[in-house]
């Protein structure tokens, strides 16, 4: 894998620090750090810090199975988050309480319980995509339309790379 480790001016607006300066390449992990702190940028209505959470589970019960023979469980929502489990289960249930989510009993193993979405659920994240479309398409507006389709490719494309180098590792 080559990378260029030649110095780059990258011009950003002002305010933004040591970036401005830096190699685009190194300059990728705070960005995507910035990105993330401003994730609930306000396109046309808020989203609050509650339902952000709600759709990282969500997400995650709807991308379903990485694996034959996986069933989505509390277990399953903590390791792709990252988070020990009583930190997944308190998400998971407050995701339930607010009845986007429900326990049901697993097919393979009748003593685990596995997540499924409710009718609410699949609302709330389609609200939430449409949210994320509106807010894409704020912080967008005067890139020219080829700009904006090659970023959301690239970005997918990222995206798909980050699961399939995590796949690799874990079979590695």
């Amino acid at each position: 894998m080559e990378t260029s480790t030649r110095q780059t001016s990258v011009t950003l607006p002002s305010g933004q620090g040591p970036l401005a300066a830096a190699d685009p390449l190194d300059a990728v992990g705070p960005a995507f750090s910035r990105l993330r702190r401003a994730s609930a940028l306000n396109a046309e209505t808020t989203v609050s810090r509650k339902d952000m959470t709600r759709t990282l589970v969500l997400n995650i019960v709807e991308e379903g199975p990485e694996e034959d023979g996986q069933e989505i469980t509390v277990g399953v929502v903590a390791e792709r988050l990252a988070v020990d489990p009583s930190v997944a289960s308190r998400m998971v249930t407050d995701c339930i309480s607010a009845g986007y989510l429900i326990r049901a009993a697993s097919q393979q193993d009748g003593r685990r319980t596995i997540l499924q979405m409710t009718d609410e659920g699949v609302a709330m994240l389609a609200a939430f995509r449409r949210h994320q479309r509106a807010a894409f398409e704020f912080i967008t507006q005067d890139w020219p339309d080829e700009e904006r389709l090659q970023f959301a490719r690239l970005l997918i494309k990222y995206v798909d790379s980050v699961a399939e180098a995590q796949h690799a590792s874990a079979d590695g």
